[in-house]
């Protein structure tokens, strides 16, 4: 049996607490033993990892894959031209595990939408096909996301559906919000909101504010997530349900949560790259690339949502990889579809805007990435304790770079950090004992 060996590096698992320099045996695909270099035994093969840090797999809670989760022939999925997408399950799946990440959760708003026990079942398919980083869906709430009706739920979590959403938008009926609260409860299941009140951000285009005036831009007010967040904290305790909050934007927000959370509801909540990097003051340019669901917002909404990843009111960070084409966001800004990508820069972005500047350490970083993710959704990843699935990330934590989206495994390119100077590297990255990502540069 294989026997490989990453020797010398500084291990980082804060679900066991262990913060120490040394070695890491993986046999059969998973840990084997973890101690002090050089007193693991025999290898096959040896990485050394002097000057690096190995942690846990990242988990992704919240991308984007464009493949619909239909049935394919050839080169075409449901008579839609594969090379036309702006994302596959296999290239999204590569752009994961070259940004660290071991496992990614997709979200169901593709077309058709994932919102079946058949469509579950094919994205689970195809991202063991690809043979890089484990792809888990994530189930509609309702059928088609239209927000008529609870979709399958059961049918869905049976074939394997990780958690349910209606990512993109919210559940706007209150009674068929709660029955779908009620029905993820009952079979031990998490709801991921997408929390914006659709009739308070109706129209909308950027973070409501100076900005609407400097670009003659209808805006989106900060009250259409704060208020979606408190009904869905609300919902949560009623309905006895896990309730997890998507991409946390606002200052708002963020205090309905602390609220929340004190009040002892089982809600948890995650924080993207862009709202903790960037401002709406990117969008001067009318650049589409900026262009983001729930927008881009203050700087005091940006240093409110940093605080709460600190603290731990937001207790994940997530992508929301979202790729568009270039013919796509080239529509200009009004026109041009929201989203951003990130699994390929999301490290860096959070070194910058987490570590740098002393807000985070490295286990409270890691922390965010693996094990916090790994308990909110069940997961059985987020570790490195000896027998645990071998899905190990190495970073160099110092190495210098400039983002270069031309580069990225991604079909996508509109990555809001092109041409950003930042420290903070994957070198490999490792799924069940398996090196699918070493880095070349």
């Amino acid at each position: 049996m294989n026997r490989l060996m990453l020797t010398g590096g500084r291990i980082i698992d804060p679900a066991t607490g262990r913060d120490e320099t040394g070695d890491l045996l993986i046999e059969g695909g998973r840990i084997a033993r973890v101690g002090p270099a050089g007193k693991l035994g025999p290898a096959d093969r040896t990485i050394d990892c002097r000057g690096r840090i190995v942690s846990p797999g990242f988990i992704d809670p919240h991308v984007h894959f464009r493949e619909p989760p239909v049935a394919r022939a050839a080169s075409k999925v449901g008579g839609a031209d594969l090379a036309a997408l702006p994302e596959t399950i296999e290239t999204g799946a590569a752009s994961a595990v070259g940004g660290g990440f071991t496992t990614v959760c997709a979200m169901p708003n593709t077309n058709p939408p994932m919102d079946s026990g058949e469509a579950v079942a094919y994205y689970i398919r195809r991202g063991r096909e690809t043979g890089l980083a484990r792809v888990l869906p994530i189930g509609a709430m309702t059928r088609r996301r239209a927000g008529r009706e609870p979709a399958d739920l059961d049918a869905m979590k049976a074939a394997g559906a990780v958690a349910f959403s209606d990512d993109g938008s919210d559940v706007a009926d209150e009674r068929v919000f709660r029955k779908v609260l009620e029905s993820v409860a009952k079979i031990g299941g998490v709801a991921i909101c997408h929390c914006e009140d659709a009739r308070l951000a109706a129209g909308g285009i950027v973070n409501d504010g100076p900005m609407t005036l400097a670009l003659g831009l209808p805006g989106i007010p900060s009250e259409a997530e704060t208020a979606a967040v408190e009904r869905a904290c609300r919902a949560s305790t009623v309905a006895g349900c896990r309730v997890h909050v998507a991409h946390v934007s606002t200052a708002g927000a963020v205090e309905s949560l602390r609220r929340a959370k004190s009040a002892g509801a089982p809600v948890t909540a995650e924080a993207t790259p862009h709202h903790l990097a960037l401002t709406h003051e990117a969008l001067r340019g009318r650049e589409s690339v900026f262009k983001v669901n729930p927008p881009l917002r203050s700087a005091s909404d940006v240093a409110a949502v940093i605080e709460a990843v600190r603290d731990g009111t937001i207790d994940c960070l997530a992508t929301d990889h979202a790729p568009h084409t270039a013919a796509a966001k080239a529509k200009g800004l009004v026109a041009a579809p929201p989203g951003m990508i990130g699994l390929e820069s999301a490290l860096p972005v959070y070194v910058r805007a987490l570590v740098e500047p002393g807000v985070l350490d490295w286990p409270d970083l890691i922390a965010r990435l693996t094990v916090n993710p790994a308990r909110v959704l069940g997961l059985p990843y987020g570790t490195l304790a000896v027998g645990a699935a071998a899905d190990v990330t190495v970073i160099d934590p110092d190495e210098p770079w400039v983002i270069d989206p031309a580069h990225f495994a991604s079909r996508a390119r509109n990555c809001p950090f092109a041409g950003w100077e930042v420290r903070g590297r994957v070198k490999w990255t490792l799924v069940a004992g398996r090196i699918v990502y070493e880095s070349r540069r």
